[in-house]
């Protein structure tokens, strides 16, 4: 197993990699070969290959890689041992549907606090998850530890929430919000981007 920084884009497909192959060993099948994955993601057997030899991991040339094992490998990787608290700031429609789907699908990785300025979201229960008033962000994310937070509120508001999220000791940030963000180079950021996703597919289909 490897010990060194992964490219985002391997980070990624190896998330993709570990549910697959949790689905597959589900289905009672202990081997696996990179075809095979790669029928599942759509994307090339040689790709797979790569990604598993970036991780230190090898197969067979009769039975292809232990789904078990592998399973295992990815996680040593992509998880920490103890686990990471996440918190969601927005409690809207995307917000609420974020919680809904997440919950219980990550052992390593528990939203435990969500964020509103909305004072009829304040003090309510959300997919298991207890929502406090914005203004106890700082305090709640420094006494509980942590380390992930996800922005779902409308872009004028998402900038000064990065600058509270950083200041309270975030170290990764998902931009739900349609503004997109700068953050100091010890925050891992990722965004998502709708209107650009769509005009993407949009180009397609437009060539099909």
């Amino acid at each position: 197993m490897t010990n060194k920084k992964l490219p985002d884009k391997t980070v990624e497909r190896l998330s993709m990699y570990r549910r697959a192959l949790l689905t597959y060993h589900a289905g009672g099948k202990h081997h696996i070969f990179s075809h095979e994955i790669a029928n599942m993601l759509h994307i090339t057997p040689v790709q797979v290959r790569r990604d598993i030899m970036l991780i230190g991991y090898t197969g067979t040339l009769r039975q292809g890689y232990d789904v078990k094992e592998l399973i295992e490998i990815i996680g040593k990787i992509i998880d920490t041992r103890d686990g990471q608290k996440i918190a969601v700031v927005g409690i809207g429609n995307l917000g609420r549907s974020i919680m809904g789907y997440f919950s219980g699908k990550r052992t390593k990785l528990t939203i435990v606090a969500a964020f509103d300025s909305n004072i009829d979201k304040v003090d309510k229960i959300y997919a298991g998850v207890p929502c406090y008033h914005i203004d106890r962000m700082v305090d709640i994310i420094r006494n509980e530890g942590i380390s992930i937070a996800v922005i779902s509120v409308p872009g004028e508001d998402a900038v000064q929430i990065a600058e509270t999220l950083v200041m309270a000791g975030i170290r990764g940030i998902f931009n739900f919000s349609p503004k997109p963000l700068n953050v100091p180079s010890h925050v891992y950021l990722q965004e998502y981007d709708v209107i650009t996703m769509l005009e993407k597919i949009a180009y397609f289909v437009k060539k099909a």
